[in-house]
């Protein structure tokens, strides 16, 4: 029996080139881990970067229907990269807490 954490099925924040998602299983502790987490808080700081690009450009009510369409595109891409990381953070969230609750 290990003394250490136990094994974790973590959702990585991309995918495969068939878009099929990727997992880890390990204890959240790796080389592999820490560049999830590095790319999951690059993604994080890209979301954040668009988000004050729309709303300078809504602001601003000057722009063309291209500029519109390619921040749609932008916005959409980010959206679908943050919703990966909140899913990744609650299922393991959630397995956490199962394995604090059955510690018990």
């Amino acid at each position: 029996m290990s003394s250490g954490p136990p094994d974790e099925v973590r959702l990585l924040p991309w995918t495969e080139a068939d878009g099929k998602p990727c997992y880890l299983v390990g204890d959240g502790t790796g080389y592999l881990s820490r560049i999830a987490d590095d790319t999951e808080l690059a993604q994080l700081d890209t979301a954040t970067e668009l988000l004050g690009h729309a709303t300078r450009i809504l602001v601003a009510r000057a722009w063309t229907a291209g500029e519109i369409h390619l921040l749609a595109l932008q916005l959409t891409e980010s959206l679908h990269d943050v919703r990966r990381i909140a899913e990744s953070r609650g299922a393991r969230l959630l397995a956490r807490a199962q394995d604090d609750s059955a510690a018990l």
